[in-house]
């Protein structure tokens, strides 16, 4: 018994004196280490079974969070919603199109940002906010203690229109059924309006983005927050500030959803 726990201080000894040197790993090869034949009857001193209890508990992986599964009648019926999207010929954009853009995210999201159209690269990629204001969206959400898994982000059209013009109204009747449907099978606690066009198509209005900023509005029941569209912020970095307020009014909403 004493000898074992004289080695086992010397080992311990030795591996502390490694560690300080920097040495994060030793290889057992051609080491001849004492052989325990069998337990000791009664518990090893705290001084020597201590540490290497501390330290199997490091190195046991903290357990995941548990991330609830997506409804499958939903995914696919999202998934549906989009191959009819993908086909749709309604207005004059399938004409100049490279690929429908759907929308992305959590099936269940709690949070859902509303944009007006496809750019250039969302029609390239086939993705919502792949640009340089999708880049600048994601790092919104990050700063608001998300991911951009955690939420859902779609666009009012689902084709760019072409030199990244305003949607015109008719295009925006010929494509609103397919928004109403994601919204319906999303069922979000709160949507972001990004921008005067979604803002304006969603709360059937025509005030000004400073107007709706203020005010208190709903769609179908759901609480929406109107800010500034991520390209506004970098045609104009003035505009940060108050979008961040916005996104702090959010975030106090959401703390009880």
């Amino acid at each position: 018994m004493d000898n074992r726990i004289d080695t086992l201080e010397a080992t311990i000894a030795a591996l502390k004196r490694l560690e300080k040197k920097g040495v994060r790993s030793v290889y057992l090869d051609g080491i001849e280490l004492p052989t325990v034949v069998s337990p000791p009857s009664a518990p090893l001193p705290t001084a020597v079974s201590a540490p290497a209890s501390r330290a199997a508990s490091a190195a046991r992986p903290a357990p995941a969070a548990a991330v609830p599964a997506p409804n499958p009648e939903t995914v696919a019926s999202l998934a549906a919603l989009a191959k009819t999207v993908s086909a749709c010929t309604r207005c004059a954009l399938h004409q100049t199109r490279t690929q429908t853009v759907f929308g992305v995210g959590n099936p269940h999201a709690k949070l859902m940002f509303i944009g007006e159209a496809p750019g250039a690269d969302e029609d390239a990629k086939g993705e919502p906010f792949v640009g340089r204001a999708g880049q600048l969206l994601n790092k919104i959400i990050v700063a608001m203690g998300m991911t951009r898994e955690e939420v859902y982000i779609g666009n009012i059209l689902k084709c760019r229109p072409p030199q990244n013009r305003d949607p015109l109204p008719a295009e925006v009747n010929c494509c609103e059924e397919y928004l109403r449907a994601q919204i319906a099978l999303i069922k979000p606690k709160y949507i972001c309006a990004l921008g005067r066009i979604a803002a304006h198509w969603l709360l059937k209005t025509d005030a000004p983005l400073g107007a709706m900023r203020a005010g208190s509005y709903t769609y179908e029941g759901i609480p929406v927050i109107v800010t500034y569209h991520p390209a506004a912020l970098l045609r104009n970095p003035a505009f940060k500030a108050p979008c961040w307020d916005d996104m702090k009014k959010l975030m106090a909403l959401l703390k009880d959803a």
